[in-house]
């Protein structure tokens, strides 16, 4: 909790570390591990994952655009960066200047990158990225061959590593999944056929991490695992994982109202006796999706008690119990333990009908965190 603020969200860097850790052991040694730590590291602070993470073991950080990437050159770390998409041709001179590696799917900006490496006496490395069915970023599997032989002769590159992503690593034997694999591995084939080496291989997110160990390569790339969130339910009796965030409040201000009072917006929730109505001071603009109004329950003195009326911006209100005795200042769990009480954040993307990266992403800047 802050000076400031009665609403912060609790980040466990050992879970953190330990997720790295148990992820590492699934690999061969000789495998190197990428922590992605993108979207803010998922909600949780990027800079303070990376650390984390690295200090357990990862080899490489993963992120979605070059500023992200900044931000971590910018906090003292060092570890080799790549950026997981294309960036524009206009950040090249910043990912030089900061030895950030970025992931090559156009000739176009493959040339670009070429030319200011050489103006700048250096040789600039990249990842290539292959589409082997998502189908949303990347050389076609079957143009990567000669797409890579191509820029083998562009002077001032130099290709680190080739990757591809899979669309369905979650789904057990699932046939796409195979297909995807196996036009990777066709891929890289050609490429060597070529003459071109594909350097580092890497092709496993979390879930084909835990669930397709013929798919990690030279190097997995993790990121929901290593926040505790299972990407999927068919990996949750596979591996052990340690939820690293919680999400807390304090009460503002308590009140009873009478029966058929209405509270909030719209007045969507109307009291069926005199009741207790508690405000928290969390909103959706702290991450508490809007979609969550009436269907979400809080921790409140080690129970679950029901959320009732609309989600405002900053504030949202519980119906409080005759069993628990509250009072402004008392600690209400919105992700995380109270008691023998516990909501995940899976609890919560399931009301909402989304998923746990996404309502763990949205718990943003506006909201403190403490690390411990």
């Amino acid at each position: 909790m802050t000076d400031t603020r009665w609403a912060w969200a609790e980040i466990d860097l050992s879970a953190i570390a330990a997720n790295v850790r148990t992820l590492k052991a699934l690999t061969p040694r000789s495998t190197q591990f990428m922590a992605v730590v993108k979207a803010d590291g998922y909600g949780h602070g990027a800079v303070q994952v990376a650390r984390a993470a690295l200090a357990a073991g990862a080899d490489r950080l993963g992120v979605a655009t070059v500023d992200e990437a900044l931000g971590l050159r910018g906090a003292g770390i060092d570890a080799p960066i790549q950026v997981l998409s294309e960036p524009p041709a206009t950040s090249i001179e910043l990912l030089l200047e900061h030895s950030v590696t970025p992931t090559v799917t156009s000739r176009e900006f493959a040339l670009a990158l070429g030319r200011s490496a050489v103006a700048r006496g250096e040789r600039a490395e990249y990842h290539l990225k292959i589409d082997t069915g998502m189908n949303r970023i990347g050389v076609r599997a079957e143009e990567a061959g000669e797409f890579a032989a191509r820029l083998a002769d562009v002077h001032g590159l130099a290709l680190e590593g080739t990757f591809t992503h899979f669309a369905t690593a979650d789904v057990p034997g699932d046939w796409d999944f195979d297909r995807q694999l196996e036009r990777f591995a066709a891929a890289i084939e050609e490429m060597r056929t070529e003459g071109v080496s594909p350097g580092i291989v890497h092709s496993a997110n979390s879930p084909a991490t835990i669930l397709h160990p013929e798919s990690h390569f030279d190097m997995v790339r993790c990121g929901i695992a290593i926040y505790g969130l299972h990407p999927a339910p068919s990996t949750r009796d596979v591996v052990d994982l340690k939820p690293a965030m919680s999400v807390k409040a304090r009460v503002l201000l308590v009140k009873r109202i009478s029966m058929g009072e209405g509270v909030s917006y719209g007045l969507t929730y109307r009291a069926a006796a005199p009741t207790t109505i508690a405000t928290v001071p969390l909103g959706y603009a702290d991450g508490v999706h809007r979609v969550l109004s009436n269907e979400m329950s809080v921790l409140l003195g080690g129970e679950r008690v029901a959320q009732v009326g609309r989600i405002c911006m900053d504030q949202l209100m519980i119906e409080v119990p005759r069993t628990v005795d509250v009072r402004a200042g008392d600690e209400v769990v919105l992700v995380g333990a109270q008691g023998n009480q516990r909501i995940v954040l899976d609890d919560l993307a399931e009301k909402a009908g989304t998923i746990n990266y996404e309502m763990a992403c949205a718990f943003g800047r506006r909201l403190p965190r403490a690390y411990s």
